[in-house]
């Protein structure tokens, strides 16, 4: 008994303006899977209003209901969720966790060397044509010259790894000419010297708003009064109503890659999600019923676990993301800090919704870094944004954090 590589994945695009498309997986299990799939439909811009999963712990069955952008490539969407699907013949069990013993070779690094002239919303562009050739940037310094000219530095990762070749590389700088026209002034990318890859870690200093790791609700509620949406979250445990498994329900305000907050918070506590659905209400408000049970089989019953688990989650889903604003002498940096998976991966598109939100206000960007911090025990993605206040902002402080954090969570 088999399945066709081409029914692993089948996307049914609605025909009906406003309804949402349904993607289904069908294949093996493996842990992680329900978080690989969210963070790829997450970096195709697409929202997750309704979803089913469920798995014996050998074969799942997904469906989501998406929608988002018009212009969406469905047929490369579903390449590349069939490409973290395990092949149907691991379920035979002897190499059901073969990409787990034999993890996968780590992607080339590439350096983006690009100068330009300055203007406003530069950097959001070559970001938008980074994202649509599926290149990953891993980390960038960015820094403007007296002259009006930037040098962009880009450490990138090739998605389907080609960019070793000469067409590939041609398709990159075409794509980044039509976009910058007569602003480009040199473009240039070759393989990133190991010695510089290794080294990831920004610089030391970060703020109390970043640093800080607390869950203390109640305090962040009251800082983020007047400056912030309400985002209420409850969080509830059952072991009564299933025999094998506990059950996790989630009421909370919906926002962009919310579903990816609960699978990676789920995979890197290595929770497996027996059955779980998620379904919006009135567009903002969302519910949440997990199924769960523990890496050996078991319910959740000690109760530091339980608190551990429930307060994670929490936090992820009031506060995925940390954004601060703060003076440096006579300057003004903004800082956008993102929880790493333990597998590495960060969440995607997160430096194009703030250079987006940036260029919506109209504010330039004097330099940027993207760098990663240990915070407590994880890993963070830090972005660091030195902005170009030419004649002085025309933007409060609140106002500027408000509009990024909006967008960061799709709620602009």
């Amino acid at each position: 008994m088999g399945i066709l590589y081409d029914d692993v994945v089948i996307i049914r695009q609605t025909e009906k303006e406003g309804d949402p498309t349904v993607i289904t997986v069908n294949c093996p299990d493996k842990t992680g899977l329900g978080c690989d799939l969210c963070r790829i439909i997450l970096f195709f811009g697409l929202s997750i209003v309704r979803g089913d999963v469920s798995t014996d712990g050998k074969w799942c069955y997904v469906v989501f209901w998406v929608v988002g952008k018009p212009n969406t490539r469905w047929g490369l969407l579903k390449k590349r969720l069939s490409g973290v699907c395990p092949s149907c013949s691991s379920a035979s069990g002897i190499s059901f966790y073969k990409t787990e013993l034999q993890p996968p070779k780590p992607p080339d690094v590439f350096l983006l060397k690009l100068c330009c002239h300055d203007r406003r919303g530069l950097l959001h562009d070559v970001t938008e044509v980074l994202c649509e050739l599926e290149l990953t940037i891993k980390r960038v310094k960015v820094s403007t010259t007296p002259d009006g000219r930037v040098m962009d530095l880009f450490f990138i990762t090739d998605t389907r790894e080609l960019l070793h070749t000469k067409k590939r590389l041609e398709d990159t700088y075409d794509n980044l000419r039509a976009v910058l026209e007569d602003s480009m002034i040199s473009c240039d990318i070759e393989m990133a010297p190991l010695e510089i890859t290794a080294c990831s870690q920004g610089p030391p200093f970060l703020p109390p708003a970043i640093t800080e790791d607390t869950f203390d609700l109640e305090m962040l509620d009251e800082r983020r009064s007047g400056s912030f949406p309400s985002n209420s979250v409850s969080i509830t445990m059952d072991n009564c109503l299933s025999p094998a498994h506990t059950l996790v329900q989630i009421i909370c305000q919906d926002h962009k890659g919310l579903l990816y907050d609960i699978m990676r918070t789920s995979k890197d506590y290595n929770i497996q999600i027996s059955y779980g659905r998620f379904t919006t209400k009135k567009k903002t408000d969302c519910e949440v019923d997990l199924f769960i049970m523990q890496a050996d089989g078991k319910k959740i019953v000690d109760p530091s676990k339980q608190n551990a688990l429930c307060s994670r989650l929490r936090m992820e889903l009031y506060r995925p993301l940390r954004v601060a604003l703060m003076s440096r002498g006579p300057d003004t940096e903004l800082l956008v800090a993102n929880p790493v998976e333990l597998s590495g991966k960060g969440r995607p598109l997160v430096f194009y919704d703030l250079t987006f939100a940036l260029k919506k206000l109209n504010i330039g960007i004097f330099s940027a870094e993207i760098g990663r911090h240990m915070i407590g025990d994880r890993e963070w993605e830090v972005y660091r944004v030195l902005l170009d206040e030419g004649d002085g902002l025309s933007f409060s402080t609140n106002k500027i954090e408000e509009a990024v954090w909006k967008m960061l969570m799709g709620w602009e």
